[in-house]
């Protein structure tokens, strides 16, 4: 097909994509726990991220669809065994109906076949399983640190790489976390009960990859499907399933204004575009929205990137900019910090680059105080 150019069918995808995500309507999975796990089956994955100069990124994510949402149905769905911790392109929580498809990295991991964990203390792991078998769930802190000189901050106790380790080998799960830390557990404890734990091909892991990229953004490039993930024999399984879904028509590839060509469900496309409501969100820098650059680009004609990992003096917009959604449109990012032991919400800087229509300036401040709120903040300092 030729490239696509008219703004109202680029306007389309848009929504397409942030219909799929949740993002186009308030409440678009519904309100508390069980919204909360629609919202993680239909996005794939909502990403753990370690700062907290706002909401973490996992809440954040969360709370932009599920406008009631509390950390603690994340915590609940934990314990039910509807969601599990593991890595997904980066650490993150996944339901628990896709772990099978966490197991070939687990056994991938086993074998020695990532580098990173293939290094360890073989005894100190039979030490920590035979602890937590014997002891039941423990976090890192309940290993005392033996070694007499610590080299320095990032050179974390020889148990938590181990208990790291165990985990991204599968031996161990995240029963739940206190504050950040993670609960350790034997699998049995954690998994529920008749769950699949055959090893998917790798073709039945393509497909995998296929149905939730697409479920979760409504169509994708071919190098979306594999997005941070490595290997030759997963790209050619992947591109092997989506010519089998052209010739079954299930597919057909469009041509977007930038060149890239993206894979969608015709279906999806001649289906009548969904509406969007005059709402302005405040998203994550890790949403799953714009956490693909490459597509933010392309789809929302904004470019994003998140500064913390930017030298100081190379910063545009601020250590941790966040996305600002207006419609169905990135207008703009605003970078805040929570200083929550004074209840205060800072707003260091506000950049609004797409134009706003009159209503614009009342919807930022109503979406500055409910994210503040959301942040345990009682005021915003402008």
């Amino acid at each position: 097909m030729a490239p696509i150019s008219a703004a109202k069918t680029h306007q389309k995808l848009r929504r397409i994509a942030l219909n799929q995500q949740g993002l186009l309507k308030p409440n678009s999975f519904g309100r508390g726990k069980q919204a909360t796990l629609r919202t993680i089956e239909q996005i794939g994955y909502v990403q753990i991220d370690t700062i907290s100069v706002v909401e973490r990124a996992h809440h954040h994510v969360l709370w932009s669809r599920v406008h009631n949402y509390q950390a603690t149905f994340l915590d609940q769905l934990v314990k039910e065994k509807k969601v599990f911790e593991y890595w997904f392109h980066a650490a993150a929580y996944l339901p628990m109906r896709d772990y099978r498809f966490a197991l070939p990295r687990m056994h991938a991991i086993r074998d020695g076949q990532e580098k990173h964990w293939a290094k360890g203390n073989p005894k100190l792991m039979r030490e920590i399983l035979k602890r937590i078998r014997d002891e039941g769930p423990l976090m890192a802190r309940d290993f005392e640190d033996t070694r007499k000189t610590k080299n320095a901050w990032w050179d974390w106790k020889p148990a938590k790489h181990a208990l790291d380790q165990l985990f991204m080998r599968g031996e161990l799960m995240a029963a739940g976390r206190s504050g950040f830390q993670k609960i350790y557990d034997l699998p049995e404890n954690v998994l529920p009960e008749n769950i699949d734990l055959s090893i998917p091909t790798i073709d039945e892991y393509a497909k995998h990859l296929i149905d939730i990229t697409l479920n979760s953004h409504g169509f994708a490039t071919q190098k979306s499907f594999t997005y941070l993930r490595k290997g030759k024999h997963l790209r050619e399984a992947i591109g092997r399933e989506l010519a089998a879904r052209i010739d079954a028509k299930e597919l057909i590839t469009l041509t977007l204004a930038d060149s890239s060509m993206v894979y969608i469900n015709p279906n999806v496309l001649e289906s009548r575009s969904p509406t969007s409501q005059p709402r302005v969100r405040i998203l994550s820098p890790f949403d799953n929205c714009v956490i693909q650059r490459e597509r933010g680009r392309a789809i929302f004609d904004f470019d994003y990137q998140i500064e913390c990992y930017v030298p100081e003096k190379k910063r545009v917009y601020g250590y941790f900019c966040l996305p600002i959604l207006y419609h169905d449109t990135l207008v703009g990012r605003i970078d805040c910090k929570a200083h929550r032991k004074t209840g205060e919400l800072e707003i260091k800087s506000l950049h609004i680059e797409k134009p706003v229509d009159e209503y614009f300036d009342e919807l930022l401040e109503m979406a500055i105080d409910e994210f503040a709120g959301f942040n345990g903040c009682g005021f915003v300092k402008r």
